[in-house]
């Protein structure tokens, strides 16, 4: 008997797709679609929801993707301060250049760019001409005195009659952005406005994984969720106006909630009657609907939980984010009723540390063993951990050796004289580069490089802060890790 996953993504990519569809119909021409959230790369929606692809999203797109196409909103703002993406440590620009070659590899079609709050800055002149020259169209939106309150001002021809109108073709247009705070939403409305004047049925709707509108407020997928953004301050609350209008509790967050009113009077204006009742009426999220295991799903969410608790408190420790946030993870802690120490490899760390006196790092692999590994004169503490539970996992003798001298010795030699290291010992990736170089020669070394693909879903705790490179190293294996956030021996710089 072949056993369920806790979330059955095919069934999620079939009604969503027709979700998306069945809303095109109801406008008639075309359906402007706000894409919350990832496209792909989405490990928390596939953390909560176990079965859940990363992929998942962009994947219902490509099953229609004769009839979409992608335009992209990045603010000006953003450009001209360099900001930079915490995920994969690229500029906003640099990250618009990413989703458009991604999504050009999958055949979805990016029509265009559009800069919001535009000015003619250095920077965005530059990228405006590398987008132009390489076939991408850029259109110019400008800020909007009194945006969104001032609506007899916004729905003019001052307001979002300014703004350039994008040429699409396609029934439905995915709004999407390299990130918060990019204009999707006023993307969407000022193409509404200038589509309305040329006569063509044109609708909105909004597309966000989370919070799941049909699970309880304080269902720990939603409390998940709440935890991911603690630093943006989103709260979950009941949609006052769903249960208003139908009778019916649905879960949708402050933001959205907030500004509903001064969006169906935008859209009044726009259409001489809003097409929605409430913030929920808007989605067109279908993910609740595929969750078929809750009680998995719910496990799943305590430790998603317990991981954003830890890194609420890294991100706090390096002034990342403001002491509010922790008090916020804390308290989703209590209302989840979770313990940090719940994961395994945690207590583990802390133990392994105390005895041997040097920082640790724990991996707690999928059958719930746990590995563990410090600091040495030869390995780094994510290095010896990585050795350790590659050699358990291929059922290696734990004092044999994997490594060489006649391997090692060299690249001690160049971190140390040649690049200037202040010390010599190997980080995981670079074990990992040994072990690929003996592989074709030393068989136990093959055997344990055949393993690394059992790492993915693994979790992870290390009793200090991690080097970048190491961090990221685990990351790509798909090891979940998280850290305490301490500086061995108080270092501030930790490279």
């Amino acid at each position: 008997m072949v056993r369920k996953t806790p979330f059955n993504n095919d069934k999620y990519l079939k009604i969503q797709r027709e979700a998306i569809l069945d809303r095109v119909n109801k406008f008639g021409d075309k359906l402007y679609l706000e894409f919350g959230g990832k496209l792909f790369d989405d490990y928390h929606a596939s953390r909560v929801l176990p079965g859940f692809h990363s992929d998942s999203k962009l994947q219902m797109l490509v099953g229609i993707k004769d009839k979409v196409e992608m335009v992209i909103a990045v603010n000006a703002n953003d450009i001209n301060s360099n900001k930079i993406r915490n995920d994969t440590l690229s500029t906003y620009q640099e990250e618009v250049e990413r989703l458009i070659d991604i999504y050009r590899e999958h055949g979805l079609y990016v029509s265009s760019v559009v800069i919001s709050f535009y000015e003619g800055t250095p920077n965005i002149v530059k990228f405006t001409k590398k987008l132009e020259n390489n076939g991408i169209k850029v259109y110019r939106h400008y800020k909007i005195q009194g945006y969104p309150q001032n609506i007899p001002l916004i729905v003019s021809e001052e307001g979002l009659g300014k703004n350039e109108y994008i040429k699409t073709t396609k029934p439905v247009v995915v709004v999407t952005a390299p990130g918060p705070g990019s204009g999707k939403m006023a993307t969407c409305l000022s193409q509404l406005y200038h589509e309305n004047k040329k006569g063509v049925r044109a609708g909105y709707a909004k597309y966000e994984t989370f919070p799941v509108w049909n699970l309880p407020l304080n269902h720990p997928v939603n409390l998940a969720y709440e935890a991911a953004t603690v630093d943006l301050a989103d709260v979950n609350m009941i949609d006052p106006y769903h249960l208003e209008k139908y009778g019916v509790m649905a879960v949708n967050y402050n933001r959205d909630v907030e500004v509903f009113p001064l969006l169906k009077n935008i859209f009044e204006h726009i259409y001489g009657e809003s097409p929605y009742f409430s913030p929920t009426d808007m989605g067109v999220n279908k993910v609740g609907f595929a969750i078929e295991d809750d009680e998995a799903v719910v496990h799943a969410c305590h430790r998603e939980i317990v991981r954003r608790y830890f890194q609420t408190k890294k991100n706090v420790y390096l002034g990342r984010f403001p002491n509010e946030a922790l008090e916020k993870i804390e308290m989703l802690l209590n209302k989840a009723n979770v313990n940090p120490e719940m994961r395994k490899c945690v207590p583990a760390a802390k133990k392994a540390e105390q005895i041997s006196g040097e920082p640790s790092i724990a991996i707690e692999l999928n059958n719930g063993k746990v590995i563990t590994g410090h600091r040495s004169e030869m390995f780094g503490a994510c290095a010896a951990a990585l050795l350790n539970t590659l050699k358990h996992l291929a059922k290696i003798d734990k004092n044999l050796f994997l490594l060489m001298p006649v391997v090692l010795e060299p690249m001690k030699e160049l971190k140390t004289n040649f690049l200037h290291r202040s010390n010599a010992r190997l980080r995981a990736e670079e074990v990992l580069l040994a072990l690929s170089i003996q592989a074709k020669t030393n068989p136990l070394a093959e055997l344990a490089l055949k393993q690394l693909k059992k790492l993915e879903g693994c979790e992870a705790h290390a009793s200090t802060l991690l080097s970048d490179v190491d961090y990221q190293t685990l990351n790509r294996l798909g090891i979940r890790v998280t850290e305490e956030p301490i500086s061995y021996k108080r270092k501030l710089y930790n490279k």
